[in-house]
Parts: structure tokens; C-alpha cells; sequence
């Protein structure tokens, strides 16, 4: 059976800091759920754990009381609405979230491909060959921790934050070894982590089709199972996300078999 589109697991409020937007609110999200059809959808603001140095001063201030704000999520009949948060991985691989904290959460994403942090994530001056060995690198860092994987997701591993400008970004993806690939999402299928198919990601060419798509094609082969994530900060990034994940299904050729669902009980 195709895969049915009915989650959006990454979504921000107001709360996060690039987000802001004052109608971007839980309750006009689960209206959007509704509207499409979506049978799980979480909100997913950006967090650092005030319990782990070293946040940046953009971080800070988005920590466990504030992101907390958004509680208690709205509920309707026929919407399971999840709380969880979008951390970050620091340049010395350090992850923004205590191991004690996950049980706070329904689901945590974990953003591998913020490459765009100067001195933070990166140090800014990283080549495209570069920028490749550190895609391996910190994937390979967070399947080595000790997380619970059923409720963890690897956010947009193909995002265009790898790098910049988009020539850059396409050489970067060109350059993953397929091997390296091979292992990692083998790793990750067996740990049962979510992958992402991030909206945003699909607003690709037909020419660089086959360069965007080919990490997520190996994903998929390795059995990989994937949720989706409007990575909304906006009501109208909302409104047109469902044309991304149509042609994810699309493109990939995704069935039920193929979907990723936290397990939150």
C-alpha cells in the first residue's frame, strides 16, 4: 500500500527563536492537521538543555522552561498532538539534550546537517570534501549514543544547510560515500530511528534530482523506515509542505511499509 501521508513530526511554534511568527501557535497547527488529514503531527521547537555547557547565545535562551510554554498541547478527536523539540550537535559532538531529559519528550530530532553555525556546529571555512567526511562523522556519532532510538528522529539529512552556496551543497552529497552510507543507515535501520523526508528538501530541479535523492534511496534499500517534517516556522510553510511530501512519496516510491511512527508508550 503507498505510503499515506498522515504525520508531520517536525514543527515550530512561536517559541523558536527563527520562528517568532505570532500565528504560528499550537492550536492553528492542529488546525492544520485537521485540514490534512494528519493522524500524528509534533511540535518540535529548537532546545538546549540548560543541565549541558556550552549552548550558543543563540541556544540559551531556548531551554527546557521556555520551549515548555507550549504545554498543555491542544487536543482534538482523531490527532495524536506529540511534545517534542529539535536539539543540536555541537561541533565537539556533544548532543544538546541530557540523558535524563528524554523522558520528557514523545520525540527528540536531531539535526546532523546544521552545517551553518560558524564556531558552533562548524568553523565555517570547510571545504566540500570537507563538509562530506562530517556528514559521515556526526551521524556516525549520534547512532553510537546511547539514546532511546524509537523516539528519536535524524532530522533532513539532506538538507541545503550542508552547505553554501547550492553548487557547494550538490558537490557535498556528490562526494558521501556510498559505503560509508551503506554502514550508517544500515545502523540506523537496525536501531529503528526515524528519517526525516524534510518539505523543503524536495524543491529540488529535475537535474539535481538524482544527486538529492540518492542518500535517501540508500536509506530506503537498507530498510530504513521515514516520517515526515514540514519544518514549519511559518503558517504558510505549513500551507505548502503537503506538495513536498507528495513528491517524497512520489520519488521514492514509499509504502506503509516504510513509515516511521514514535512509539511513545
Amino acid at each position: 500500500m503507498k505510503y499515506v501521508i498522515d504525520n508531520d513530526l517536525h514543527i515550530h511554534t512561536y517559541l523558536s527563536s527563527c520562528s517568532r511568527h505570532p500565528k504560528q501557535t499550537t492550536k492553528n497547527i492542529l488546525k492544520y492537521a485537521k485540514k490534512n488529514g494528519l493522524k500524528t503531527i509534533c511540535v518540535t521547537d529548537h532546545y538546549w538543555d540548560e543541565t549541558v555547557p556550552g549552548p550558543s547565545d543563540w541556544y540559551a535562551p531556548q531551554n527546557t522552561a521556555h520551549i515548555r510554554e507550549s504545554l498543555p498541547l491542544p487536543q482534538t478527536e482523531g490527532v495524536r498532538f506529540l511534545f517534542g523539540c529539535e536539539t543540536e550537535l555541537r561541533r565537539d559532538l556533544t548532543l544538546g539534550v541530557s540523558r535524563a531529559r528524554f523522558d520528557e519528550f514523545d520525540f527528540v530530532i536531531i539535526p546532523t546537517t546544521h552545517l551553518h553555525m560558524s564556531d558552533f556546529t562548524v568553523t565555517g571555512e570547510e571545504t566540500a570534501a570537507e563538509r562530506a567526511a562530517l556528514w559521515v562523522e556526526r551521524l556516525d556519532a549520534v547512532l553510537a549514543m546511547d539514546l532511546p532510538f524509537h523516539k528519536i528522529g535524524i532530522a533532513h539529512p539532506v538538507c541545503s544547510l550542508i552547505a553554501r552556496p547550492r553548487e557547494t551543497y550538490l558537490e557535498t552529497l556528490r562526494l558521501l560515500s556510498e559505503g560509508e552510507m551503506v554502514r550508517l543507515f544500515s545502523k540506523a535501520a537496525s536501531l529503528g530511528v526515524g528519517i526525516e523526508l524534510n518539505a523543503s528538501d524536495f524543491a529540488f530541479s529535475e537535474e539535481e534530482t538524482e544527486t538529492v535523492l540518492r542518500p535517501l534511496r540508500i536509506a530506503k534499500d537498507c530498510g530504513c523506515r521515514f516520517y515526515f517534517g514540514s519544518d514549519a516556522h511559518t503558517p504558510e510553510e505549513l500551507k505548502s509542505a503537503p506538495r513536498g511530501f507528495v513528491r517524497a512519496v512520489d520519488l521514492l516510491e514509499l509504502t506503509e511499509d516504510d513509515k516511521f511512527l514514535p512509539e511513545t508508550v
